[in-house]
């Protein structure tokens, strides 16, 4: 191969390499830190009470009843009984035409006796945040979260609004997440998670969201780095000691050997 081929690949191998080399590292580095990392921990699912089961006995109205009291829904999406506080209680989603649109929303009743519920204040947040954790904590800071609290970039992002982010005196610094108006204690943020976070935003190079792991960057980025492995193995290809030039291979044969 001519010498000046052999340098044109040489040359676009190595650029290639400092162009995608820092992105390889935060690949290699998010891909140990998920491989070696326990998703229950990170997911705080561990910091987490399972929640506590209804007597089969109970008495509970008919969701029939409920649905009566609603402003004239288009349609129902979901009736879940929830534990709220210790007593039972009906979720129903629904959905209702504004401006032409279907929109959700979501209704309380209490199951025993079919009357509608206010979402969660946030004293009762706060004692549902409490009584999900395991073992003894204290509240450090609770804070009310609303649409224009949560960007793209936060650790509560694309999930029920309004909530109560709960945030607890303890070493893992786990905020526990409350949905107020579906009255359900929604997510565990510990300090694992977020760092989890941080590498996964690297991971899928998505910048904006963190979460569109087929974004047009990722996809770019995919593609060079096939470029620099298949430049690298060319590279490897004209630099082998057993690809010589036929004029290199002649040399050699003609020298004696000595007996």
């Amino acid at each position: 191969m001519k010498r000046k081929t052999h340098l044109r690949i040489r040359k676009t191998h190595r650029y290639l390499g400092l162009l995608t080399g820092i992105q390889f590292l935060f690949w290699t580095m998010g891909g140990l830190y998920f491989s070696w990392s326990d998703i229950d921990e990170i997911h705080g699912d561990h910091q987490r009470k399972a929640p506590a089961n209804f007597s089969v006995n109970m008495n509970l109205v008919s969701p029939q009843q409920i649905l009566q009291q609603l402003p004239q829904p288009d349609s129902v999406k979901s009736i879940k009984l929830i534990n709220v506080l210790g007593e039972p209680v009906y979720q129903i989603v629904y959905f209702m035409q504004h401006d032409g649109m279907p929109m959700p929303h979501t209704q309380l009743a209490s199951a025993a006796t079919g009357k509608l519920r206010p979402m969660l204040n946030q004293e009762e947040a706060t004692h549902m945040a409490l009584t999900s954790f395991t073992g003894q904590v204290q509240v450090k800071q609770v804070e009310h979260l609303t649409a224009g609290h949560v960007g793209n970039h936060h650790e509560y992002r694309e999930s029920p609004l309004p909530a109560y982010a709960v945030t607890m005196d303890h070493p893992t610094n786990t905020t526990v997440y409350v949905a107020a108006e579906r009255g359900e204690v929604m997510s565990f943020r510990n300090n694992k998670w977020r760092v989890f976070d941080f590498f996964w935003m690297l991971h899928t190079m998505d910048y904006q969201n963190r979460d569109n792991f087929g974004n047009l960057l990722l996809r770019i980025f995919s593609v060079i780095g096939v470029v620099t492995i298949l430049s690298g193995f060319a590279l490897y290809y004209i630099s082998s000691r057993n690809k010589r030039s036929p004029q290199q291979l002649k040399k050699k044969q003609s020298i004696p050997i000595r007996k």
